[in-house]
């Protein structure tokens, strides 16, 4: 067993990070690990700080000894591991990082600081780390997780040594879903397939049969956009389902956490009013659970984002002998072949990649939604019935 066993399809990557913990000067203080979703990029700092603390014998990351487990775990004394669920990780939050890499490490051989969404930093957050990721104590290891160089700032990516992730092989994270999860083998190469080699997706995929009945709604809509009235149905369902979804998500959990909050500030969860002070904090907490709503909101219309995509890429290469994504419903890839040019198809991913970007600009989730389906209406010599 090793730590480096769940990092799919990376053996270069692997390779990488094994010199750089055991071959002296081949360390340095700060790592950028890039690729795209699902490719393991906070897995793959995760599995590198275990190996940098591991206490077993023989190669570093046994995945036995205590420090690999409270690593892999994110319990070690010696790692924080950042892993907002904000849009944007904020300039005090930042501060509060820098101030604690220059600690020593406690019980371990290196203090680790992870940052799993380094690309959330705003310019300002990204400023208050500069100094402490360019000269850091001699002890403390910065890693940044993002999905291409791209997404970060170049005053941070310029202090960082690089590491690539690719794209793992369908058929590897099949055969992880059999071995680790007991998934059968026809469902974990179809979730594979369908979440695109996303770890984390085709776990759900293959475990979740609501998750496949959310995702064939999606993929299902592009044959029922045949008028404008059944666009901003399709809009309005799709923005209805995020809504409701990140209202799950946040309803009893974040009740429980005012509670608790409450009880760590000395106040009573059950009383009707409370103190102008407690206010103050409670009038906080308001606003991040807001902030995570929308969050929670963006994630999941971008996910159908990304599985409506898939339908016009599977339509457009349908007679290039490329396997589908959607290799269950090949009957309504056709059908959308037929409905669209191939100059079509490419102008309908392009409007969906626009749809996603107005989307990260903030744009109203309903109007961007609209506006997309709108423009994805069948042309008129594919329309039936």
């Amino acid at each position: 067993m090793s730590v480096f066993d769940e990092l799919v399809g990376q053996a270069p990557l692997i390779e990488q990070l094994r010199t750089a913990v055991s071959t002296p000067g081949a360390m340095t203080h700060a790592w950028l690990f890039t690729g795209p979703p699902g490719s393991g990029r906070s897995k793959a700092a995760r599995a590198f700080a275990a190996a940098l603390q591991c206490e077993g014998p023989g190669a570093p990351g046994c995945g036995q000894c205590q420090a690999c487990r409270t690593v892999l775990a994110g319990s070690h004394a010696d790692l924080i591991v950042e892993a907002t669920s904000e849009t944007f990780i904020r300039v005090g939050r930042a501060r509060e990082l820098a101030l604690a890499a220059g600690s020593r490490p406690g019980v371990g051989r290196w203090r680790v600081l992870i940052i799993e969404d380094a690309d959330r930093l705003n310019d300002q957050a990204a400023d208050a780390l500069l100094k402490s990721l360019e000269e850091p104590p001699p002890r403390t290891v910065w890693m940044l997780c993002a999905p291409s160089l791209e997404d970060i700032l170049v005053t941070v990516r310029s202090r960082c040594r690089h590491l690539r992730l690719r794209t793992p092989p369908v058929d590897d994270v099949a055969e992880l879903l059999q071995h680790r999860d007991g998934i059968d083998p026809a469902m974990a190469h179809y979730a594979a397939r369908a979440a695109q080699s996303h770890i984390g997706i085709a776990r759900r995929l293959a475990r979740n049969e609501d998750a496949r009945t959310r995702r064939h709604q999606v993929t299902a809509i592009p044959l029922t956009l045949t008028t404008l009235g059944a666009a901003l149905d399709a809009a309005e369902n799709l923005h209805a389902t995020a809504v409701e979804g990140s209202a799950g998500t946040a309803g009893a959990e974040a009740d429980e956490a005012r509670a608790d909050l409450l009880r760590q500030l000395g106040a009573d969860p059950s009383a009707r009013t409370q103190p102008p002070a407690i206010r103050t904090h409670l009038k906080e907490f308001d606003e991040r659970q807001k902030r995570l709503a929308r969050r929670q909101q963006h994630d999941t219309i971008d996910a159908a984002l990304t599985d409506l995509t898939t339908v016009y890429r599977d339509a457009l290469v349908l007679k290039t002998g490329v396997a589908p994504i959607n290799s269950t419903e090949v009957a309504a890839l056709q059908e959308v072949a037929r409905a669209f040019t191939p100059v079509q198809l490419l102008q309908a991913l392009d409007t969906i990649g626009l749809a996603r970007q107005r989307l990260i600009a903030n744009g109203s989730p309903l109007l961007v939604l609209e506006a997309m389906m709108i423009a994805l209406i069948l042309p008129r010599a594919g329309q039936h019935g």
